[in-house]
């Protein structure tokens, strides 16, 4: 049986087609729309109707191509980008009008969840008690557990393309007192899951997400193409030396640095200091970066589960709850033995 996940993120729509008919989810096929809707939002956060109709068009055009690989109704989800924005029933409900798709919004919690679980189940047992951080362009998501699912888990308005746009007031490259404004913006938000962190005192710290990936290609981790078997760790004292290296440069010369794309080298500034910052604040040394997250997660979750019932039962359709329409997934705790 072929699954199919959606994702609707700050800077893509990206679709990815996996076989479910074992304990793995094996992925048959990829495809992403760049969309960069981070870019054209207004000061609140709202996306503009011109944005709207694109993201219809690239959610239309991931849908039909997950038809052509047998895929009837993938997963589709949006994160914060959607989930945050004032006018985000109209965006949902323009989409579905227009294509079919309920977009779904996850809280920040439930990312970390299921992320949580992609990266349990990528290092296995053997990693004991482990911490997890994801940067995305709204949100940083932190979760912490010692079984298949976190004990702790936290999602804090830290993501790279917001704190870009937010704190560095449109200069390239920021000026120190720009960087200096991030670092307290992390410390402060950061503060009590940091003190939990450091008192739970993990074994195993796992990063995933793409700004960690780039990071530690920047910083000397193999390349992609060496495939996702390869281990790849971040240390925080190489990270810190490539942060000193990002902040004195243009986007323009960050893009060509190893691992640096151009889509994301206005804001891999901004995520650098949210990692430099996540991981010294926890005592963390170093992490592993890990290939599988949100994405996978949802496969997962699914083929341990069995059916797709938890995506209909577990999640709140547009209007559903308040501003931010989205719940956690309140797993019960069945689901979270080993």
């Amino acid at each position: 049986m072929r699954v199919g996940v959606v994702d609707v993120g700050s800077n893509t729509v990206r679709l990815v087609v996996a076989d479910a008919d074992g304990q793995v989810p094996l992925p048959v096929h990829t495809m992403k729309r760049r969309l960069r809707l981070a870019e054209h939002v207004d000061g609140d956060g709202h996306l503009a109707e011109e944005s709207v109709r694109a993201l219809a068009a690239a959610v239309r055009d991931v849908q039909e191509e997950a038809h052509r690989w047998g895929v009837a109704e993938p997963f589709a989800f949006a994160t914060s980008i959607v989930r945050d924005a004032p006018n985000r029933d109209g965006v949902l409900a323009a989409v579905e009008a227009d294509t079919g798709i309920r977009l779904r919004t996850l809280s920040g919690e439930a990312e970390a969840e299921l992320t949580f679980l992609a990266a349990r189940r990528w290092m296995g047992w053997r990693a004991g008690p482990l911490v997890l951080f994801d940067i995305g362009g709204g949100s940083l998501e932190v979760a912490f557990g010692r079984s298949r699912l976190p004990d702790y888990a936290a999602s804090l308005p830290l993501g790279a393309r917001r704190l870009t746009r937010e704190l560095f007031d449109g200069q390239d490259p920021p000026r120190e007192e720009h960087l200096k404004a991030v670092r307290r913006q992390v410390r402060h938000q950061l503060r009590d899951v940091a003190a939990r962190i450091r008192w739970e005192m993990p074994h195993t710290a796992v990063a995933t997400s793409r700004t960690f990936q780039q990071l530690a290609r920047l910083c000397g981790a193999a390349p992609g193409r060496y495939g996702p078997f390869v281990e790849r760790q971040l240390g925080r004292a190489e990270l810190g030396d490539a942060l000193r290296e990002l902040a004195r440069l243009p986007a323009e010369e960050r893009a060509h640095l190893p691992g640096i794309s151009a889509a994301r080298a206005e804001q891999c500034v901004a995520g650098a200091v949210v990692a430099h910052t996540a991981m010294k604040l926890t005592g963390i040394e170093a992490v592993t970066v890990c290939p599988w997250a949100l994405r996978e997660g949802i496969l997962l979750r699914y083929i341990e589960d069995g059916d797709a019932d938890w995506w209909d039962r577990e999640h709140v359709h547009p209007g559903g709850a308040g501003r931010g329409g989205a719940v956690s997934l309140r797993l019960a705790a069945a689901a979270r033995r080993p």
